[in-house]
């Protein structure tokens, strides 16, 4: 007796229909046997299902079995055929019929019960594409497949439900989908930005790159609040929207990374891998190609802490898969391609002993030795990092002032709903492409909906000529003018979004644009001027960074743009013309306006 029933293969994401064609031959030895290149767990299937149907109370037929896993020439992997073949075996024992239509899926234990089986979801794309309407999976996978409409989820707990549902003697119900949110590793943020004292500049670095997907490295000497600050990314980035949450939820199915009674996946990943860690654990490989960290970032964050400690490998293996979004694995045994849209987030020393660019401690590296660490990141890396943030040591009074001043920093919830409304922008923006943020256009997007007036390209042009700028970086830019655009509600990008994301400059700490009275004024920040100023080496106080930012746009009026005065700050004030006037005069306008 012939028997076959319907079962699927994982290749990489895709996924292969498999017939389980059970042969029950009335003459022979009594045997067991699996052909069509089964691996070790497939072949030891034969036990499991032995055991498991006679635990369940049902006599194993004593009969030459043999069980064709077809296709016969792709090799089969997993342990997901046990019901299949179970199924196959107990329908000719008890004699009940197969339905058509549907896929039997999951792992046996010795006792008949159904195990957690990863790529369920995977198993109900394929079902849907494929005219499916039925599936049997373990109970502790249903959620997962259930997400998936127009197809019917029968959770089993053991191998004894599934057959009583086949033999007409118990219906199982049907499984809902489960409302409660799914959450990867790492996607819950273990600090709120209200917690982080000081640090402006690179919160409002992170605010927009987690707005319009961008790439950020932060450098800063120990204990600056680097790390903070990226493990407090997670609490602005916005939920995943569906199309993002099915394919990322697809990735974590095919890797077995989805929990018991798991479904789809409703918060952006946060994947932080050590720097020990190889090739392969960051791009992805192995004999049967598995997705690497930068596969299970895929929209969310790959955050790269110490990013000079990496091995130089890893970090040159980044380079595709920043550009093209994805990753091609090739092996002997096949080819398969992961997703990789993710969003970089590296922190970095400024030199071996960390020190360097200090206010209070003193840098002991020699040029030589801060030349070969600084060169472990090479350039094409850097220049596909959008945004640069130096990221200073707080002073310890300026802690404790923050910490007793009555008005406190933005909480997380605060920006990530402006971000929410940036990304809704986008959605719509991009509704007819197949991109979902900013950071993912391409040159076409970008003449279409990031277009320049002449004057703004102008000031782009000579941003990129004065920090000497690669024709990628001058793109970069321009994507993130209309990120800031997007977070300010405006339709065109304007001068203003060109000047508020200096964040490639050596020793830039805070860059703000305000207005006032029509004025539009860029006020520079930075902590080491003596050399390109030739003033006292100052560090800005952040108290007195809102007095300068509302003192300067004052006086800026008051004086019609034709000479400037700092102290504490640099202020670059541009008038109707957008012409940058420099400042050689010094006054403290971190007082009273004038």
């Amino acid at each position: 007796m012939l028997i076959k029933v319907s079962s699927a293969l994982h290749i990489g994401l895709e996924t292969v229909g498999v017939d389980v064609e059970i042969n029950m031959a009335s003459r022979g030895l009594p045997g067991f046997d699996i052909v069509g290149l089964p691996s070790k767990a497939v072949d030891e299937s034969k036990e499991r299902v032995r055991t498991a149907i006679l635990n369940s109370q049902i006599e194993f037929p004593a009969q030459k079995i043999t069980v064709n896993l077809a296709p016969a020439d792709i090799p089969k992997e997993g342990s997901f055929y046990d019901l299949p073949i179970a199924v196959g075996i107990l329908s000719a024992v008890l004699d009940f019929r197969i339905p058509k239509n549907t896929l039997f899926f999951g792992e046996l234990s010795l006792d008949g019960s159904l195990r957690h089986t990863k790529g369920a979801l995977l198993l109900a794309l394929f079902a849907k594409e494929f005219g499916y309407t039925h599936l049997f999976v373990p109970k502790d996978s249903a959620n997962e497949a259930a997400a998936i409409p127009e197809i019917t989820v029968y959770p089993a707990a053991h191998l004894a439900e599934v057959v009583e549902h086949l033999a007409g003697r118990y219906a199982l119900e049907p499984a809902a989908v489960s409302e409660a949110p799914t959450l990867s590793e790492g996607s819950i943020a273990e600090f709120d930005m209200a917690e982080i004292l000081g640090q402006e500049q690179a919160k409002r670095a992170m605010e927009i790159a987690a707005t319009g997907g961008h790439n950020i490295l932060m450098i800063g000497s120990p204990g600056a609040g680097k790390t903070m600050l990226a493990r407090a990314l997670p609490g602005i980035l916005p939920p995943l929207h569906q199309i993002e949450s099915l394919e990322v939820t697809k990735i974590y199915s095919a890797s077995g990374n989805i929990g018991v009674g798991g479904g789809l996946l409703s918060a952006r990943p946060f994947r932080a891998p050590h720097h020990s860690s190889s090739l392969v654990g960051i791009i992805g490989g192995g004999t049967r190609p598995q997705p690497g960290e930068i596969s299970l970032a895929h929209r969310g964050v790959l955050f790269l802490d110490e990013f000079n400690e990496f091995p130089r490998s890893v970090l040159e293996a980044l380079r595709q898969p920043l550009e093209d979004g994805y990753v091609t694995i090739g092996r002997a045994l096949g080819r398969v391609r992961y997703p990789a849209q993710f969003m970089l987030v590296a922190s970095a020393n400024p030199c071996p002993c960390g020190y360097l660019n200090h206010p209070k401690k003193p840098c002991i590296c020699s040029p030589r030795e801060i030349q070969k660490y600084r060169k472990r990141a090479s350039g094409p890396i850097l220049d596909r990092i959008d945004l640069h943030v130096e990221v200073p040591a707080v002073e310890i009074d300026d802690l404790a002032q923050e910490r007793q001043a009555v008005k406190q920093g933005e909480p997380s919830s605060s920006i990530q709903e402006r971000i929410k409304l940036a990304r809704n922008i986008q959605h719509e923006r991009f509704a007819k492409d197949a991109i979902q943020v900013n950071a993912e256009m391409k040159n076409a997007h970008l003449k279409q909906y990031a277009h320049l007036s002449s004057e703004v390209e102008r000031i782009l042009r000579q941003a990129a000529k004065r920090f000497q700028l690669s024709a990628r970086s001058y793109f970069r830019m321009q994507k993130i003018a209309r990120t800031i655009a997007d977070l300010e509600g405006a339709r065109d990008i304007e001068v203003a979004h060109i000047l508020a994301q200096n964040y490639r400059t050596r020793y830039a700490e805070i860059d703000l644009v305000t207005k006032h009275k029509d004025v539009l004024v860029f006020v520079e920040v930075r902590t080491k001027v003596g050399e390109q100023f030739g003033a006292p080496e100052e560090t800005l106080n952040f108290r007195k960074l809102q007095k300068v930012k509302e003192n300067a746009a004052a006086y800026a009026t008051r004086i019609k743009w034709n000479k400037l005065y700092r102290i504490d700050a640099v202020c670059v004030v541009l008038g109707e013309n957008y012409q940058v006037l420099r400042l050689n005069h010094y006054e403290n306008i971190c007082q009273d306006p004038l």
